[in-house]
Order: structure tokens, then sequence, then C-alpha cells
């Protein structure tokens, strides 16, 4: 029969000191949270700040450098000057509600010395167009562009090329809201 009593040994008398229980056991400090809780802010504050050096050195966005002012020796380059062309073909678009105001403007540029059957007017998608202005499509044709744009009374020309096609690789004059009515 097993025996349920035993001699007391050595081991039974260990003292009840509750500074000697073993480190395995010892009690939990009451602020252990707050380390904790530190320990995490500290590795959050690093990863967030090597995120943010790591994407600033990644996408060259640390180079703040401006540059310089023009010297007095560098040269200036000034636009084409002005010519009126009339061996461009012009493509008249009415961004506008008004016929009127296209037929106007196509009037102007014929008064201006291009011939009729060169001045093709059209309807345009946008009924809003709010400033008139001149498009051309190559570097080469600024000069013609800004020509026309001197004899219609037009301060906005632009290099586009989306309506290349249409005008034949001339200029395209788009009528705005500017133009309608007596206004201009």
């Amino acid at each position: 029969m097993p025996q349920t009593s035993y001699p007391r040994d050595r081991f039974d008398d260990v003292p009840r000191d509750p500074e000697r229980v073993g480190a395995h056991r010892a009690p939990r400090g009451r602020h252990r949270w707050l380390v904790v809780l530190l320990w995490w802010l500290l590795a959050v504050g690093i990863l967030t700040g090597g995120g943010i050096l790591a994407f600033l050195a990644l996408s060259n966005t640390g180079d703040f450098e401006l540059p310089a002012p023009p010297t007095a020796s560098e040269e200036v380059t000034e636009s084409p000057a002005p010519e009126v062309d009339t061996s461009y073909p012009v493509l008249v678009l009415n961004g506008t509600d008004d016929q009127a105001a296209a037929d106007a403007v196509r009037q102007e540029i014929v008064d201006a010395g291009w011939s009729e059957d060169t001045v093709a007017p059209l309807d345009s998608d946008a009924s809003d167009v709010a400033a008139t202005r001149v498009l051309y499509v190559g570097d080469e044709d600024e000069q013609a562009a800004r020509g026309l744009a001197g004899a219609l009374g037009i301060s906005e020309v632009t290099q586009d090329d989306s309506y290349a096609e249409m005008s034949e690789n001339g200029l395209t004059v788009i009528v705005g809201l500017d133009r309608v009515g007596d206004e201009f």
C-alpha cells in the first residue's frame, strides 16, 4: 500500500521570506506597464523615423537646391517675332453657343490676308471656352501663330498638337466667350 506521509527533510524547511522566492516567481513591479509602453513608443519612433528617411532618400525629395539666378553673361532667349504667314491653313473652332462669334473671327482672319478656302470653321465639343486662343503644332510654327494672334488681338498662344490632323498641321483658333457680343 502506498505511503501517504513522508519523513521531513531539508527541503521542507525553506524559509517563507518573500525576498527569496526565485527569479521566475518574483512579484511584478507596480509600474511594469509604463516600461512596456516606453519601449513600444521608442520602437514606433525609430521605425517611423527610419521609414521617413528611407522615403526621402529614395524619392530624392531631399534636394532643395534653388537654381542660381541668371547672370548678366548668360544669354537670354527671346521668343521669335510675330510674323503673319498666310500660307498656313487655319482651323476655327467655335467654343461658344454663338455662331456669330465664330463667323466674326473667321472674317477677321480673311481680312488679315488668308484666303477663304484656307480658313475652315467647325463647331467645338465645348460651348463654354472662356478665352480665345491660338494653337500651333511645331516649334517652327510659333512665329506664324503669334502673327495670327496679333492680327486677331489675342494674347494666348499655345503649342498643342491635339488638332494637328484636323488643321492639316496648320494653326487652330478656338473661339471663346470673350468674343461673344460687342465685347471684343
